[in-house]
C-alpha cells in the first residue's frame, strides 16, 4: 500500500468492549498490507494478554488507573499516575515508532494517544457506543481523526475530523474441531446463544439456568452458554443435574463467531461490539443492557433494535427465569416472528467497517507530509 514500513501502535483494552474493536481493526489492516507492523499497548489484565497472544499479535503494558468516579483520595491518586503513564507511553512509542497511533477507548489508551500527539504522531480514536466515555472525549480535542460507530454519537458527531464507519468486527477465526463442536447439538432443535460479554453476567447465567428450571421439556433446546470464568463450573453442573444433552458451556469462546452462526437467537448484553456482531449476522435477540454502564448508554443501544422490532428489552433489575422462559418459548414457538426479527437485524448492519478505517489509516499514513 505504502512505500515504507507502517507500523501501528493500538491502545485500549481490559475489556472486550475497547479490546476486540483493536483487534478487528489489526486484522484488516494485515489484510490490507501484509508487512504492517501492529503492538497493542494496555494495562496488561490477564485477560487483555489471553486474547491478543490468542490472535498472535504483540503488548506493551503501562500502567494507569481510571480518573472517574470512586473517592476523592483515589481521584487525586489516579490524577497523580498521569505524568508516569506518558513517561512509560513516550518510552513505548519511541521504541515503537509508530506512524500512527490509534486509541478504542478506556483509561488505559489515554496516555498513549496523548504522548503520540506530543511526538507530532497522527492519532486516531475509535468509538464503540452513542455515549461516549470520558477518555475518548477529552482525545477528541487532540486527534486527527474519529472513527465512529453511530451517526448520532453525543458530543464527537459534529466535530470535522469525525467519520462514522460502523463498529469493527473481529474477522471468525475458523477452528479444525468444529465438527466436534456441532456434533454436540442437536440440528433439529432451536439453538440458544447466552453470552453476558467477556467477562460474563451473573444476572443472566442465574436467570437462564432458571428459565430451564422452569421449562416443562428441558431438553426442547440446544443451548450455548458463555459464562465467564467466575460462574463456568457451577453453571455446568447446574445444565447436567438437570439432564440437559445438547449444551456446550465455557467461560469465554475465542471463536464466538461461529457459535453465533449456529444460533437462533442470542441472549447477551447491549454493548456497542455485541451489537455490531449480532446485526452482521442478522440474529434475533433479547438483550439485558448492562445496567451500570456509564451513561446507560447500552439501554440506549438495545432500544436501536428494539424500535424496529429486530431485539426485545429485559432490564437487568426486571430479570427473572419466569420472564425469560416466557419470551424463549414464546419465540421458539414463532419461526415467522423470529425470521422477520433477524431480517430487521440484519437491515441495521454496518459491513466493512473494519476494512473502511483500515484504509483510512492507510491513506493517512501514505499522505503524510505531503
Amino acid at each position: 500500500m505504502a512505500d515504507k514500513n507502517i507500523n501501528i501502535l493500538i491502545a485500549g483494552g481490559k475489556t472486550g468492549g475497547h479490546l476486540f474493536p483493536g483487534i478487528a481493526i489489526a486484522q484488516a489492516l494485515q489484510a490490507e498490507s501484509p508487512d504492517i507492523k501492529i503492538l497493542f499497548a494496555g494495562i496488561g489484565t490477564e485477560f487483555e494478554i489471553k486474547i491478543i497472544n490468542n490472535y498472535n499479535f504483540k503488548h506493551a503494558k503501562l500502567y494507569a488507573k481510571p480518573i472517574k468516579g470512586g473517592n476523592p483520595l483515589n481521584l487525586i491518586f489516579s490524577l497523580s499516575i498521569i505524568p508516569i503513564s506518558i513517561i512509560q507511553a513516550l518510552i513505548i512509542i519511541k521504541k515503537f515508532k509508530p506512524s500512527m497511533v490509534i486509541g478504542t477507548g478506556g483509561y488505559s489508551s489515554f496516555a498513549i494517544v496523548a504522548g503520540a500527539w506530543l511526538l507530532g504522531i497522527k492519532t486516531g480514536i475509535q468509538e464503540q457506543n452513542t455515549i461516549p466515555g470520558l477518555t475518548n472525549r477529552m482525545l477528541s480535542k487532540i486527534v486527527n481523526i474519529i472513527f465512529l460507530t453511530f451517526k448520532n454519537t453525543k458530543f464527537l458527531s459534529d466535530k470535522k475530523q469525525s467519520v462514522c464507519f460502523g463498529n469493527p468486527v473481529r474477522q471468525v477465526r475458523r477452528t479444525n474441531n468444529i465438527s466436534q463442536i456441532t456434533d454436540m447439538l442437536d440440528k433439529q432443535k432451536f439453538t440458544i446463544l447466552i453470552s453476558g460479554g467477556s467477562q460474563g453476567a451473573e444476572s443472566i447465567n442465574k436467570a437462564m439456568v432458571q428459565a430451564v428450571k422452569l421449562m416443562e421439556n428441558k431438553n426442547q433446546f440446544n443451548i450455548i452458554h458463555q459464562t465467564g470464568k467466575n460462574d463456568e463450573k457451577q453453571i455446568q453442573e447446574q445444565y447436567l443435574n438437570m439432564g440437559i444433552k445438547n449444551i456446550i458451556v465455557k467461560a469465554f469462546f475465542n471463536n464466538l463467531g461461529i457459535y453465533q452462526d449456529m444460533a437462533d437467537l442470542i441472549i447477551c448484553r447491549a454493548g456497542a461490539g455485541t451489537i455490531s456482531e449480532i446485526t452482521l449476522k442478522g440474529l434475533p435477540s433479547i438483550l439485558i443492557p448492562y445496567p451500570y454502564a456509564a451513561d446507560d448508554h447500552q439501554t440506549i443501544n438495545a432500544k436501536e433494535l428494539e424500535k424496529i422490532g429486530a431485539a426485545i428489552i429485559i432490564q437487568d433489575q426486571n430479570l427473572t427465569g419466569s420472564i425469560l422462559k416466557q419470551n424463549i418459548e414464546g419465540l421458539a414457538a414463532n419461526r415467522e416472528k423470529i425470521e422477520k426479527m433477524s431480517e430487521l437485524s440484519l437491515s441495521q448492519a454496518m459491513p466493512d467497517a473494519d476494512i473502511k478505517i483500515a484504509q483510512t489509516i492507510l491513506n493517512m499514513i501514505q499522505t503524510q507530509g505531503k
